[in-house]
């Protein structure tokens, strides 16, 4: 019988993460060959992993990267707030969206496909499931980054001659407000038509004339409009202007933006 010593057992646990008992049985199977007692333990170890692979991921962290006129944001999940702080957990989310910003992978099944074994490996190590949930790209001529605590993340992208530090503000201010559009001409007929006939059918319950409706209709439209795009919101650090006010003032213009939250 093969001699498993303790030496033989940190090195196998600390490559691989799996349990004591495991590791002696890793080792006394393959003959004391760490790489192949490594090879035993991912075939058990993926039987593991699926167990765990159905848990609920709610926590996570939001990832940012940029490289010249790109930027890449990626939302990586785990089980708690205590995995979303570990140096291998905030690691693993940094290699994945640099990756994806480098070789511009917006697709997250191929992003998915090329990490999941590292993915298998730190699930074990951690014991917890983790999911690479969702990714993204932007391109502009300048672009600014900005993540909260971790859990929100935006990309702000904006014309070369724009402000920079107004344009940081600005996505200070989309983390906070959560506009869903960038300007009006970005808000789908869909919505505009679903929510016209909303406010159409509540002025017709106060019986006006048909062109006091229209007024009241159209004073609400662009109040929905204000809420929902981000030119037309105040500006969180300044109430007495819009956005839209504070980027013609500054001589700035967005051209794009994404807007990352964790478990939204």
């Amino acid at each position: 019988m093969v001699k498993v010593t303790a030496s033989l057992v940190k090195e196998l646990r600390l490559r691989t993460g799996a349990g004591i008992m495991e590791c002696k049985k890793a080792l006394i199977d393959s003959g004391g060959n760490i790489e192949l007692s490594i090879d035993f333990l991912r075939k058990t170890g993926h039987v593991k992993a699926e167990k765990k692979n159905s848990r609920i991921t709610a926590q996570g962290s939001i990832f940012t990267y940029l490289h010249k006129n790109t930027a890449a944001i990626l939302e990586l999940n785990c089980e708690s707030d205590f995995v979303a702080k570990d140096i291998e957990f905030i690691s693993f989310g940094q290699i994945i969206v640099e990756l994806a910003c480098l070789k511009k992978i917006s697709n997250i099944d191929l992003l998915k496909k090329n990490f999941e074994e590292k993915r298998i490996s730190l699930l074990l190590k951690v014991g917890e499931n983790i999911n690479i949930t969702r990714i993204a790209l932007l391109e502009a001529e300048k672009i600014v980054s900005y993540v909260h605590d971790s859990r929100i993340g935006v990309l702000v992208g904006a014309t070369s001659d724009s402000n920079k530090k107004i344009i940081k503000q600005i996505a200070m201010h989309i983390t906070a407000s959560k506009p869903e559009f960038l300007n009006k001409n970005k808000v789908p007929k869909s919505v505009i038509d679903r929510e016209y006939k909303i406010q159409l059918d509540i002025a017709k319950k106060f019986k006006k004339n048909k062109l006091i409706s229209e007024k009241i209709v159209q004073g609400k439209m662009n109040k929905f409009f204000s809420e929902i795009t981000l030119i037309g919101q105040k500006f969180i650090m300044d109430v007495e202007k819009t956005v839209g006010q504070l980027l013609l003032d500054s001589k700035s213009e967005v051209t794009s933006f994404i807007r990352f939250e964790i478990g939204e």
